[in-house]
């Protein structure tokens, strides 16, 4: 087709922003350039919305257990604050990804960061049933408990056939079989990165948090919806079979 200058247009005016629309926005505004490397991705779009919510998230947690006497148990928050954080990283680095290239550089260090995530998680869990062993304490009572251990073993499970799927895909019987799932695999990872932020809500209203850190879940709230606000609306249409 020709413009009003008579020169013909290009076929693919958006070529190297990306052949998928986000959720919100237009073809691009959530799209890795061709020339631009994967940290970009952190800040593209509404990331760095994502940013600021996670952050202002991980500093108001980190904030109330440093301004306390440090014991073990101060590792909990930490380490799993640290996880979410990590989390959400591995995310936004691999949405705008869409040629072959970057989605292996992409996918690869997704990995990477998932799997530091899954340690610190590991590791987080470990302290507190260290913790609750040691004084005696009841074990997965609260809703706080029941859903941060709902929120383990789906990060454990996600993690496992995320690395299945992608590295070793005989498993699934052939390649195509393991790519058929992707989709599934992006939709649960969404679904559990609101799952934590509503286990971190759920975490304010345990004693522990009222008689000594006093993290307030009004700003739980509003740092997961910044958080979720950042993250969502670059949600690829096309990769999630929308």
């Amino acid at each position: 087709m020709a413009s009003a200058t008579g020169i013909p247009e290009s076929r693919n005016q958006n070529e190297g922003r990306g052949e998928d629309e986000p959720l919100l926005g237009r073809a691009g505004d959530a799209s890795q350039q061709e020339d631009q490397g994967l940290q970009f991705n952190f800040v593209i779009g509404t990331a760095v919305i994502a940013q600021v919510g996670i952050w202002i998230l991980a500093a108001t947690i980190w904030a109330s257990v440093f301004v306390q006497p440090l014991m073990l148990f101060s590792a909990h928050p930490l380490l799993n604050s640290a996880g979410i954080l990590l989390t959400t990283q591995a995310i936004l680095l691999l949405q705008p990804t869409h040629t072959p290239k970057q989605k292996k550089q992409g996918t690869n260090i997704h990995a990477v960061l998932n799997l530091t995530s899954i340690l610190t998680l590991i590791a987080a869990l470990v302290v507190i049933e260290y913790n609750k062993i040691a004084h005696n304490g009841a074990h997965f009572e609260s809703p706080h408990a029941i859903l941060g251990l709902i929120t383990y073993i789906l990060f454990f499970l996600q993690a496992i056939v995320g690395i299945a799927q992608y590295y070793t895909p005989g498993l699934f019987g052939s390649t195509e079989n393991a790519k058929s799932i992707y989709k599934y695999h992006r939709m649960s990872g969404y679904v559990l990165l609101i799952l934590s932020l509503v286990t971190i809500a759920a975490a304010t209203q345990t004693g522990f948090n009222k008689n000594i850190l006093h993290i307030q879940l009004w700003a739980v709230v509003a740092a997961s919806v910044i958080t979720l606000v950042g993250v969502l609306p670059r949600i690829k249409k096309q990769k999630m079979g929308l």
